[in-house]
């Protein structure tokens, strides 16, 4: 069971992802919050530094149950 830290990171993630702005794409938007987090900026055109995955599905995830 994730932690409570986890758990309000995840949940931070996925507000993030929803007010990105623009047209709601969640795979786009929850990937680009996690890569913000993980690498400090958000993705360039052509970046494709890795992201954890467990944390970007937990982020696209509660995305999806706020939808």
């Amino acid at each position: 069971m994730p932690s409570a830290a986890d758990q309000a990171l995840v949940a931070a993630l996925a507000a993030e992802s929803l007010s990105l702005g623009g047209a709601f794409e969640p795979e786009r938007d929850c990937w680009r919050v996690v890569h913000r987090h993980v690498h400090g900026m958000l993705p360039s055109e052509y970046d494709i530094r890795d992201v954890p995955e467990d944390l970007y599905l937990a982020v696209l995830a509660a995305c999806r149950a706020e939808l």
